[in-house]
């Protein structure tokens, strides 16, 4: 779950760490007031949940209190990436001498917390290493000890001035313990701003909350924005299911995870490409079966659907009993290819039968099917 950069700042300053003060402002004249507050000059940033914000105009700065509710109202009017502006960040501008990069995020490779720090803040992370990768350092923590101050001073000692080096130690220690308290995929300051008087100041932050960690911190739950998921996506999640939205044309509704893997990889094996990922659970309920047809008849590249239900504790008369009631009701009109396995498979198929649909139990020729169903 992505956050906007004012809600990342809000929980690194809870964490500790130092920002120049800011306000958010819905409206130019909120920003006016804002600046009036803070005292110019001030700097105008749209907050939106992607990159590329600066290139495209939604970062301003503003001398007067008069230009910064102008500059908000240019920025407030931006689409950034087609995404709408509404709101900005109005922050005291501050004196950078040095623009450093800090951040700790997960190396799934290495199944670790990995700490990215560089000399060249202020730029594309990802651009910069493609530019020029040993700008870039990197350091695996141990997740299961606590993190080791001296290779940590040693670590930083090849970013920053010796100067700055326990500073930027106590920064990061607090960056690691919301990292790990909160469930973080990713923790970024950048730039880090070192100042005239040789302080540290965070200038900008990202932070990406892994969403599978969310049933844990309910306080968190308030920060998750519209703007990230699509229809669909918010539609599945109020349902209960598992969805991901692709670009394929082959829809499906699948119970568990690991099976909806194996159907999306045999949906490409065999040329086909599949819409979604959908992942109704291990429940046979009607409600979720209806609700995952409604969401996939909605796109209008979809051309079949694919039901693959392997029945463990879900017997499979159920699961029929589910589709039949969804189906009635969906009103679905697109070809329906079914897969039914497991407990009760017998029953399930005889329920399907008496409606005109047929329950196969190969995988591979389930798949083949809705294939040659889509593409007649």
């Amino acid at each position: 779950m992505k956050l906007y950069e004012y809600q990342a700042r809000e929980l690194l300053e809870q964490a500790g760490v130092p920002f120049p003060p800011g306000r958010v402002a819905a409206s130019a004249e909120q920003a006016a007031r804002a600046a009036a507050e803070l005292g110019p000059p001030v700097v105008i940033k749209a907050q939106v949940l992607t990159g590329g914000r600066g290139k495209a105009g939604g970062v301003k700065m503003a001398r007067s209190v008069e230009e910064a509710g102008g500059r908000a109202r240019e920025i407030l009017a931006l689409r950034i990436k087609e995404i709408p502006v509404a709101r900005v960040l109005v922050a005291k501008e501050v004196d950078i001498r040095k623009e450093y990069y800090l951040a700790i995020t997960v190396d799934r490779s290495a199944k670790k917390p990995v700490l990215i720090a560089s000399v060249s803040g202020g730029v594309d992370i990802e651009e910069l290493a493609v530019r020029e990768p040993e700008q870039i350092l990197t350091l695996h923590l141990d997740p299961q000890a606590a993190p080791r101050k001296p290779a940590l001073r040693r670590f930083l000692s090849r970013v920053f001035p010796d100067s700055q080096v326990e500073e930027a130690l106590g920064l990061l220690l607090r960056l690691y313990r919301l990292f790990q308290s909160k469930d973080c995929s990713l923790v970024e300051i950048n730039p880090l701003a070192g100042l005239a008087d040789g302080s540290l100041l965070a200038a900008d932050a990202k932070v990406v909350l892994d969403d599978n960690g969310l049933f844990k911190h309910p306080e968190l739950e308030g920060y998750r924005n519209a703007e990230e998921y699509s229809e669909d996506e918010s539609a599945a999640r109020a349902a209960g299911l598992a969805f991901v939205g692709l670009d394929g044309d082959i829809g499906c509704i699948v119970n568990g995870a690991g099976l909806a893997m194996a159907t999306m990889d045999q949906i490409k094996l065999f040329g086909g490409e599949p819409a979604n990922f959908l992942d109704v659970g291990g429940s046979s309920s009607p409600e979720k079966v209806l609700a995952a047809l409604n969401i996939l008849r909605k796109n209008p590249r979809l051309k079949a659907v694919l039901i693959n239900i392997f029945g463990g504790i879900t017997r499979c008369d159920d699961i029929a009993r589910g589709i039949l009631i969804a189906r009635a009701q969906a009103g679905l009109d697109l070809p329906l290819v079914i897969r039914l396995i497991g407990a009760n498979q017998k029953e399930g198929a005889e329920l399907l039968a008496r409606e005109g649909l047929a329950a196969l139990k190969d995988m591979s020729q389930a798949v083949k099917a809705v294939l040659g169903a889509a593409r007649p």
